[in-house]
């Protein structure tokens, strides 16, 4: 296997266009980055805002897409831990044209790059990345939540005797909160959900699931019972629910601070300004190949993949998909299906199908 020359993908042509189908190639490969055949790649609601909002693009043509799976093709002379014909996925770089994923082949850093055990599917591994990253994250650094990480020394119990609130459990992002914070071993994880989704989320590690449409902030209280709920972390980040996770923490009487993955809202900012004590909503940015998150990232990557990793030993289990057909060309279909809303799953296309 090799990169070839020349390869499809698809593109934004000039702001707020729609995607075009293209022949493109990639720069010489690094010494330290992989060359990746693209098998599966995610949607996220991120690709689409890119795009209508003409956000994290400084030039055009662009090549967006930042989630997916596949196979190595070629390996730079510094790489140890890859080899051509190794399954992998890996979250892509926004900005970064070579190392996007909504093309039939892209490069990265071979640090940044998760072996797929044998226990799933390219299609499945494709969401894990960047929902994954985005609650590392919310989670464990700084800039979020500051708690042990589970591969970490005493990680695995960071969350004893604790409650976490996680808002939106069914979301992809919310999926995999659930089963971070039960690797975190946090002694009541309390979510909210429509129904379909109670009992699957209570699989994946949720000791309380609440009604998505009538849940209150005292009843996410009341399910922590007698340990402090400290922690909130809002998997959705609307409006409406950032100022709900307000309302939760501020009955928590402990909780001080919201974590969103979306941009912080002012009037939810406002309102845990007018909190005794005062609630802040504070914005994460979970791109992994950002320096200051490679300490998180990094090993990120070790423990979800492999044989041997939480993915393989059914620790943590990826997004339930759904695929659209139609290769490289599915793009727009896919990109407009994430954007109407899709419940519990991840929507993925295959470029090189």
């Amino acid at each position: 296997m090799s990169i070839p020359a020349s390869f499809k993908a698809a593109v934004v042509p000039e702001p707020h266009a729609q995607h075009n189908i293209v022949d493109r190639s990639l720069q010489p490969l690094q010494p330290t980055h992989v060359a990746i055949k693209i098998t599966a790649t995610a949607i996220n609601p991120v690709d689409w805002k890119i795009r209508d909002y003409n956000v994290f693009i400084k030039e055009y043509p662009a090549v967006l897409g930042s989630d997916a799976a596949g196979e190595v093709v070629a390996v730079g002379s510094d790489v140890t831990t890859h080899q051509v014909g190794d399954r992998v996925f890996f979250q892509g770089i926004i900005g970064n044209y070579d190392a996007s994923t909504f093309q039939q082949y892209c490069t990265m850093p071979a640090e940044l790059v998760s072996q797929t055990p044998s226990s799933v599917t390219d299609d499945q591994a494709a969401g894990i990345s960047l929902a994954t990253v985005a609650v590392v994250t919310g989670f464990y650094d700084q800039t979020g939540h500051g708690i042990t990480p589970p591969w970490a020394p005493n990680g695995s119990s960071a969350g004893k005797g604790q409650a976490i609130a996680i808002i939106g459990g069914s979301s992809s992002v919310g999926q995999y909160a659930i089963q971070l914070a039960r690797l975190s071993g946090f002694e009541r994880i309390i979510t909210n959900a429509s129904a379909a989704h109670h009992e699957f989320l209570k699989g994946l590690g949720a000791h309380v699931v609440l009604d998505r449409k009538t849940a209150t902030a005292e009843e996410f209280k009341a399910a922590s019972g007698d340990l402090p709920l400290r922690y909130v972390f809002d998997a959705i980040s609307s409006p409406e629910t950032q100022k709900f996770g307000v309302e939760i923490a501020e009955a928590s009487q402990v909780a001080q601070k919201v974590i969103v993955v979306q941009n912080a809202n002012e009037d939810a900012k406002n309102l845990g300004d007018s909190k005794s004590p005062k609630v802040e909503v504070k914005m994460i940015l979970g791109l992994g190949s950002l320096p200051a998150l490679r300490h998180l990232a990094e090993p990120m990557v070790q423990a979800l993949g492999g044989e041997n990793g939480w993915i393989a030993k059914g620790l943590f289990v990826p997004n339930r998909v759904r695929v659209i057909d139609g290769g490289i060309g599915a793009v727009e279909a896919a990109l407009k299906l994430n954007k109407d809303g899709v419940s519990g799953e991840k929507v993925v296309f295959r470029p090189n199908a």
